[in-house]
């Protein structure tokens, strides 16, 4: 095994729990609610040697992961793992037009065509693009062999599918609670998930 990656969401914001739309284009921080799951997931993994931590460039992501930068873990920020933007929808409330919106654009993914996207909003295939770009900057570091990478729930279950090589259109295979841990094991160009979806640390 060549490296470890221990992949999270950012915890709750007030926009999740309103359930407004965020996306790449809404910097919002983390509620009381998501500071409690990133203590909680700190004082778990706390001890694990990570050798870096990435993030997004959008602070819920840097608050999540707060302890483990304060304690002095080695920190990097990658666009590359910022959210997918949803265009006009960011900021507006998860209403019945934006249901519609949403399901529409989803049964456009599933079918494949992963060049759709709302109006100045990412498509799937344009948040590849970066990922890609920001997982060859996390493979290129040779001498990180447990990594810590916090992100976001859409970006999260593309990065997943990236990486173990599934279509695009399984993206909804990967459930993305706030703070929920994908683990994986790194061997060459193979990706191995080896905790799936575990949320122990909020029990």
């Amino acid at each position: 095994m060549d490296k470890e990656l221990y992949i999270i969401r950012h915890g709750e914001t007030e926009l999740n729990k309103q359930g407004i739309v965020q996306g790449r284009g809404i910097n919002s921080d983390l509620n009381d609610t998501g500071r409690a799951q990133a203590a909680a997931f700190y004082a778990k993994y706390k001890d694990v040697a990570f050798d870096k931590v990435y993030t997004s460039e959008l602070k819920r992501t840097h608050q999540t992961v707060k302890g483990f930068i304060d304690a002095g873990f080695p920190w990097e920020q990658l666009s590359g793992l910022d959210e997918l933007a949803w265009g006009a929808w960011e900021g507006k409330p998860n209403d019945e037009n934006a249901m519609a919106a949403f399901k529409s654009i989803m049964e456009k993914w599933q079918s494949g065509d992963y060049d759709a996207s709302f109006e100045g909003g990412e498509s799937p295939a344009e948040v590849i693009v970066r990922q890609k770009q920001a997982l060859e900057v996390i493979r290129a570091a040779k001498d990180e062999k447990t990594v810590l990478i916090c992100m976001h729930g859409r970006a999260m279950r593309l990065f997943l599918c990236l990486l173990t090589g599934r279509p695009l259109s399984e993206m909804t295979e990967f459930p993305h609670q706030n703070t929920t841990l994908y683990k994986i094991e790194m061997t060459g160009d193979e990706y191995i998930i080896a905790e799936f979806n575990n949320t122990d640390h909020l029990k």
